[in-house]
């Protein structure tokens, strides 16, 4: 069988066999028998040096057709079988939009985040900045800063976690106030939020871990009506333009005069139930003028500025918000006292 003959057989046969396949790897299989560096018509086409000058014309031309009409077998081939897959997966992947989809849970704000959010947006709305501070803190900024001198009495009442003798977990965040008086001049209009801390058994009303919500005002010619303006605007926002005031004398170190704040009972009105114990009124926070030596602590002249503070729990809030009975509540993470919010 003469070259010629051969290269027709290799267009024969290829055309027989590349009408059967029918996956992509019977074509790969096919590219190297054919066309391939080992394949046949590659084989054929080494020989062409034994050949006549006028064969090699003729044989070269047959050549390059069989591969020509090979290669365009193979194209048509795999586009053919790309079409197919496309059509497949297409299939496979098709969405029937008719089928109910599946619900996915959405979160929402725990009942602590709402109400600090929306004290946030009442003290912001009066002019008021947020101010942070450090969680561990010194016992300097803590105490001492706020005229709680080493060994004074009512550090009982704020037995916290010391980390050494004069680092410490804050118990409140009246720290801030310090802080932020040591970089700021008046006026001064903050509130200052975050986790406290106090070395209180858990129960019902009490946890070592809880949020403080601390005010502090400071400008010319502060007085405690400016005070009980302030916290009443607050009180209304937070429980309704019903809600009223009052003052009781107290007294905290760092202020002076000092006095604990009650509203009136968001459940009775005012009239007495068991919630406000028939009083009529709640307490929510203690407040009082800050006191000269805090300024001076702060470097502020007493003489020439005064200024109030209050501060309040941001559980209690939250209780008296929702009418919440358990401060545990807050942090046990159950599902079914999280949803109601």
């Amino acid at each position: 069988m003469n070259m010629k003959e051969q290269l027709e057989n290799i267009r024969l046969t290829a055309e027989i066999e590349l009408g059967k396949i029918t996956a992509e790897p019977e074509l790969e299989a096919a590219k190297i028998k054919y066309l391939g560096k080992k394949g046949e018509l590659t084989a054929i086409l080494k020989g062409m040096g034994s050949l006549s000058a006028e064969e090699r014309p003729v044989i070269g031309q047959t050549a390059n057709t069989v591969r020509g009409f090979i290669e365009e077998k193979i194209s048509a081939i795999e586009a053919g079988l790309k079409e197919k897959s496309n059509a497949l997966k297409l299939e496979a992947e098709k969405l029937d939009v008719t089928i109910p989809g599946k619900k996915r849970g959405i979160g929402h704000k725990h009942p602590l985040s709402i109400v600090l959010d929306e004290v946030k947006d009442i003290f912001t709305g009066m002019g008021f900045q947020i101010a942070t501070g450090p969680e561990v803190e010194w016992d300097y900024y803590n105490f001492e800063a706020l005229n709680l001198p080493k060994n004074h009495p009512a550090r009982d009442t704020q037995d916290t976690f010391y980390i050494t003798e004069n680092m410490l977990l804050r118990t409140q965040t009246s720290p801030v106030q310090i802080r932020y008086m040591e970089k700021n001049r008046p006026p001064i209009r903050i509130i200052a939020p975050g986790r406290t801390y106090r070395s209180d058994p858990v129960d019902a009303t009490h946890s070592p871990l809880f949020h403080q919500i601390e005010g502090l005002v400071v400008d010319k010619g502060i007085t405690m009506a400016d005070l009980k303006g302030t916290l009443l605007a607050f009180a209304k926002r937070l429980y309704g333009e019903g809600t009223k005031l009052r003052l009781r004398p107290h007294h905290f170190p760092f202020t002076e005069p000092s006095c604990e704040v009650d509203v009136s009972c968001f459940k009775c009105g005012g009239e007495g139930c068991p919630m406000c114990k028939g009083e009529g009124f709640i307490e929510i926070l203690g407040a009082g003028m800050v006191h000269p030596n805090v300024l001076k602590n702060g470097g502020i002249d007493p003489e020439e500025y005064s200024g109030f503070a209050f501060g309040v729990g941001l559980e209690r809030l939250t209780m008296f918000r929702f009418a919440i009975d358990d401060l545990r509540l807050f942090f046990e993470n159950d599902l079914r006292f999280l949803s109601q919010f």
